[in-house]
């Protein structure tokens, strides 16, 4: 399996080019095309108390796809549902927990599964859960905007606005709290942060979903009395 990323970092492209007969797990919705001859099959992998389990706690569909390439090759074109970029990790025996809608793509032989993000997260969308990605082979994550690494060292500790956060390394420390108190979580544009604890890889996005929503749903056009819906406009 071959996996070139194009037209990073803004509107990225999967370019993935499978041996004949080999096999890829997709997200669903994640395909843009594909070559002659590729094969679909969807299933609920690993069950379907598993797949539920995947699908509504770790914010991914209840299904997998798995395409196969047929006896030539074949080439499959994958992207997320917003604009951003994409990274392929090649997971050695490792685990990798995800944030909730980045995950894009897998070998079979990675393992996907849910971990529960603690009981102090309770009130944040993005901290809830975490998909648990483990084993060997490719792993394609994306992103909503740029995708930033970061290694730290044992012991060191970096703080990370959990809207940011797409993955880190199992086994590295994490504690998710406010920033603030509760008046400015609510008001200041800032919710929780998380702090965590090398030795470990992380990636950051650049953009937040929950930012942006934050930032459009205020300007969207509002009901007219009547119950239809109006537009506000100033003739100034």
């Amino acid at each position: 399996m071959e996996i070139e990323i194009r037209y990073q970092p803004s509107y990225s492209l999967a370019v993935t080019r499978l041996a004949p007969g080999e096999t890829i797990q997709v997200e669903g919705g994640a395909m843009v095309g594909m070559s002659a001859g590729i094969t679909l099959e969807t299933k609920a992998k690993g069950g379907i108390l598993k797949s539920l389990t995947r699908s509504v706690l770790g914010g991914e569909s209840f299904f997998v796809n798995t395409y196969r390439a047929p006896a030539q090759g074949g080439e499959l074109l994958l992207a997320p549902a917003l604009p951003g970029d994409m990274v392929v990790r090649e997971l050695h025996n490792e685990t990798l927990l995800v944030q909730s809608g980045s995950y894009v793509a897998s070998a079979d032989q990675i393992e996907l599964d849910t971990k529960w993000g603690g009981a102090k997260t309770f009130f944040a969308r993005e901290g809830l859960f975490m998909l648990r990605a483990s084993g060997s082979g490719v792993l394609v994550l994306s992103s909503y905007g740029a995708i930033h690494a970061l290694e730290l060292a044992a012991g060191q500790v970096y703080t990370v606005d959990t809207g940011h956060l797409v993955a880190f390394t199992e086994g590295m420390g994490f504690n998710v709290r406010r920033i603030g108190g509760v008046k400015s979580t609510l008001f200041s544009g800032e919710g929780l942060v998380v702090d965590l604890t090398g030795p470990g890889r992380v990636l950051l996005q650049t953009r937040s979903e929950d930012a942006f929503l934050s930032w459009l749903i205020p300007r969207l056009p509002k009901p007219d009395s009547g119950g239809g819906r109006g537009v506000n406009i100033s003739l100034g």
